[in-house]
């Protein structure tokens, strides 16, 4: 042992260094293992893990250092030579461990966030060292419903595209519904029945999204906004469109819509026709006279 410490020292050190990286991974699998067993909600399981994960990585690579230590200086002007080649040849590898480390400790998103990307839009399910991962929504499924696949996006992508995020700092969207009524139907009774019905079915949020909207003011410069509910009327060739504003948990646009248009289409029923929906006809009001002229040619045998 001695004499091939003597003969191979570098050999040596990678053969303790591989046993060293088998031997960290064992031990994680094992930890996370545990996790999966004793830590039943979601999100503090994956917190967890990720720590764990972090935490052997940077053991190892203290080790490493550690046991290369004393042969770095003579390595050094090779090791610079490599790692230039190295850093060309995986410039996008690069940018997305700096495009972790800036959506780690600049709070571009979390975990549990929906984020759009381009043309992607679902929500964030892991944030690797490398790449975000997604659960998708919309695209052949309407709305903001997971259509069940499951996307991978490089985090180069923040210094490229941008992020738009629906939850954040601030996890509430501004929705509408615009609803044409029949000219004669009462606007005033219209109106208060839209603005009881968005108070019956939001109105639970208001506190929640008042106390979200100062917290963000204290970050950002943005004006005082309207919170609740808000209906607006535009009159024009064939109806009456009531347009109902309102402000809705990013994760129940789709619901909240539902429950609207159903509580509406009930109040319609029974407002004894005070309340007429409206939709787009064509009628035509007369046939143009025709003028046909026919040509008789008179042939001669």
């Amino acid at each position: 042992m001695n004499a091939l410490m003597t003969l191979y020292p570098l050999l040596t050190k990678l053969t303790i260094v591989v046993l060293a990286f088998f031997i960290i991974m064992t031990i994680v699998s094992v930890v996370k293992s545990r996790v999966n067993t004793l830590v039943d909600e979601s999100s503090t399981r994956y917190k967890v893990r990720k720590v764990v994960t972090m935490v052997a990585y940077a053991i190892f690579i203290i080790f490493v250092i550690a046991t290369f230590k004393k042969d770095m200086s003579g390595f050094a002007v090779a090791i610079g030579v490599i790692g230039g080649g190295i850093a060309f040849a995986l410039q996008e590898v690069i940018i997305s461990i700096a495009g972790w480390l800036a959506i780690t400790f600049s709070s571009f998103y979390r975990v549990g966030d929906r984020i759009k990307i381009g043309s992607i839009y679902g929500d964030v399910i892991d944030i690797g060292i490398l790449r975000t991962t997604l659960m998708e929504c919309g695209e052949w499924v309407q709305s903001d419903l997971y259509n069940g696949r499951i996307v991978r996006v490089a985090n180069s992508f923040i210094f490229k595209d941008p992020v738009y995020n629906y939850s954040g700092e601030f996890p509430f969207l501004w929705d509408e519904i615009t609803l044409p009524i029949r000219y004669g139907s009462s606007v005033e009774y219209t109106r208060q029945t839209l603005e009881a019905i968005a108070v019956e079915v939001v109105g639970d949020f208001t506190a929640s999204v008042t106390k979200s909207w100062k917290n963000l003011a204290r970050t950002y410069a943005v004006e005082d906004a309207t919170i609740t509910p808000m209906v607006t009327i535009v009159a024009n060739d064939n109806w009456i469109a009531f347009t109902l504003r309102y402000v809705v948990d990013f994760k129940k646009r789709r619901s909240t819509r539902d429950r609207m248009y159903t509580r509406f289409l009930e109040e319609v029923d029974k407002s004894n026709k005070q309340i007429q929906m409206s939709s787009a006809t064509s009628e035509i009001v007369a046939f143009p006279k025709l003028h046909v002229e026919i040509d008789r040619v008179s042939t001669s045998s």
